[in-house]
């Protein structure tokens, strides 16, 4: 998995769990408001959070399945292939150590 897209997983995560929090604070506000259309808004609000969290949810694990996945097949990999392993490690590490000691 990119590390871009890792990134834009978490800023997405970040902003549901957001988005949960504000809904949650809005439906304590909402509950000192009387009247049937207040209860009619709790309860939609209410439908909608849970049905986030349960996305939420839902995503946290696809996540964590697919990291899994892609540190199995690494995994598998990398036993497959070990010295083209260590080849591409070395010539990483090489061209880090070279970005960093030009500034």
């Amino acid at each position: 998995m990119s590390e871009k897209l890792k990134a834009d997983q978490d800023v997405l995560l970040d902003d549901l769990r957001t988005v949960i929090t504000d809904t949650e604070t809005i439906l304590k506000d909402a509950a000192q408001v009387g009247g049937e259309q207040a209860q009619a808004m709790r309860d939609k609000v209410t439908a909608n959070l849970n049905a986030a969290k349960s996305k939420l949810i839902e995503t946290e694990q696809l996540l964590a399945e697919k990291a899994r996945v892609a540190a199995q097949a690494t995994d598998e990999y990398v036993h497959a292939h070990p010295w083209t392993s260590v080849t591409v490690a070395a010539g990483v590490g090489f061209l880090l150590g070279l970005l960093v000691s030009r500034r």
